[in-house]
């Protein structure tokens, strides 16, 4: 029975929004980890339907005593009626679920029956058809092989350099990101000996995004910080960038999803990556261990609005009302902004990104609006980088509507689920200005206008 509370307790998690699917069952004991990700994946494929037979059989009424959850009766009852049968020895509750079998069974055929399903798939949720636009991006781990090294050994287990929306055996380069690759979207590694070696990081390209954005050296005198680091995608990018030189300090607060962390960096080969389950916002920026911190990666929690992948479109329920939705959001914001206030503390740091998996003015162009006339900010001489240093190739930009300044929207990145290929993305990039180096130049500036001999008035000739 351990399966099926294990598998609730999952489903307890995704309800409170702590992570996206595959985040959440990343967190799993490895053991278990494929049977219960796949009665989790199966449940929620058919949680309307098996919802709708649960409320009208009264099934949590008639056993409240066994069945304390509606998501513990999800897993039960999905296996009752989709997969044979409870996958476990006789006891209190499966017997308290065998007792209602044959109502549960008769009122799913009738459900069956009234929406006119042939088969049961055709009552499973059927997802976000904008996934099917987004290739299977698969980022090449440079600290273990070439990008030259994959693409060889690709092409001799069958694929080919073409188009991958073409052939399911096609995969190409991707144009802007460096070492990542595009597959057919049907394709899967999970199994492939390189995948479980640490060779490729399964990757969607607009995650890729910020760390390329931050750009830290690869020198030994270069410290970083990935803020909210598992499960571990973007470290073991940055870790890739730096070569493996100089120093990545990895936070990550939950306990779960440290350990998740600790075993990615392990198996991609991270060796300059120092993993800390502490939370950032509890790191005192004076600190001599984080004093010479000078890149900084932010990716905290969001609303997770722009992901359409394959899975996490099964975690869409019942419109939220305006207000509850709008109160959510806030509250994101307002957490989000004082991330970005904590980063700018950091006495060394010079340039700041911050993420999100967003699609919502409020957790994207409004943050950032707001950090910057922070007093954080205007204190240590912040600003958004240029639009040159933040990857000017990528034509979508921020929204001009949604800044105090229009212009600023040039410096922002955001990616459309579904007409960017990607799941939707924001990225923003924070330099810090040289202080001195501007006063020098306000300096020089009024000098410069101090000399410039003034024309002296003509008198008027009032007799004229």
């Amino acid at each position: 029975m351990n399966l099926y509370f294990e598998a609730s307790k999952t489903l307890d998690g995704l309800d409170a929004r702590i992570g996206s699917i595959k985040g959440v069952l990343a967190t799993l004991p490895e053991k278990d980890r494929k049977r219960i990700s796949a009665l989790v994946i199966e449940t929620l494929k058919y949680k309307a339907v098996l919802t709708q037979v649960i409320n009208e059989t009264n099934l949590l009424k008639d056993e409240r005593k066994k069945i304390t959850s509606m998501n513990l009766a999800l897993v039960l009852v999905h296996d009752i009626l989709l997969a044979g049968g409870i996958q476990a020895g006789d006891g209190p509750i499966k017997q308290a679920i065998l007792r209602h079998k044959t109502r549960l069974n008769g009122e799913f055929q009738r459900i069956k029956i009234k929406r006119g399903a042939r088969s049961n798939l055709e009552l499973a949720h059927n997802g976000d058809d904008r996934a099917a636009q987004i290739p299977r991006y698969v980022r090449v781990n440079t600290l273990i092989w070439t990008s030259d090294h994959a693409m060889d050994a690709f092409i001799s287990n069958g694929y080919n350099l073409m188009d991958p929306f073409t052939s399911s055996r096609g995969f190409a380069k991707d144009e802007h990101i460096p070492n990542l690759l595009l597959f057919s979207p049907q394709t899967t590694f999970h199994d492939d000996p390189v995948y479980k070696s640490g060779k490729i990081i399964l990757q969607d390209k607009a995650s890729c995004f910020p760390a390329v954005v931050l750009s830290p050296p690869s020198r030994e005198d270069v410290y970083v910080i990935d803020a909210t680091a598992a499960p571990g995608n973007k470290t073991s990018h940055l870790s890739a960038i730096m070569g493996n030189k100089g120093k990545l300090f990895a936070f990550e607060r939950d306990r779960k999803r440290f350990k998740t962390l600790q075993m990615m960096l392990s198996k991609a080969g991270c060796q300059n990556v120092e993993a800390l389950n502490l939370d950032f916002l509890t790191v005192d920026p004076q600190d001599a261990a984080y004093r010479k911190v000078t890149h900084i990666l932010l990716d905290p929690s969001c609303s997770g609005s722009g992901i359409v992948n394959r899975l996490d479109h099964l975690l869409e329920t019942e419109e939220e009302s305006k207000s509850e939705k709008d109160e959510r959001l806030t509250k994101l914001a307002a957490f989000q902004l004082v991330m970005i206030k904590h980063a700018m503390k950091f006495p060394a740091v010079k340039r700041i990104v911050y993420s999100t998996c967003s699609v919502h003015a409020m957790e994207n162009e409004h943050v950032v609006r707001d950090a910057l006339k922070s007093e954080e900010a205007e204190s240590s001489g912040f600003k958004l980088e240029s639009l040159e240093n933040v990857l000017p190739q990528w034509k979508r930009r921020g929204l001009p509507d949604e800044m105090d300044n229009p212009g600023d929207a040039a410096s922002l990145i955001r990616c459309s689920p579904g007409g960017d290929a990607t799941n939707g993305f924001f990225v923003s990039c924070f330099v810090r200005r040289d202080r001195n180096t501007t006063n020098d130049q306000k300096r020089r500036s009024d000098e410069e206008l101090s000399a410039v001999p003034r024309k002296k008035k003509k008198k008027k000739n009032h007799n004229s």
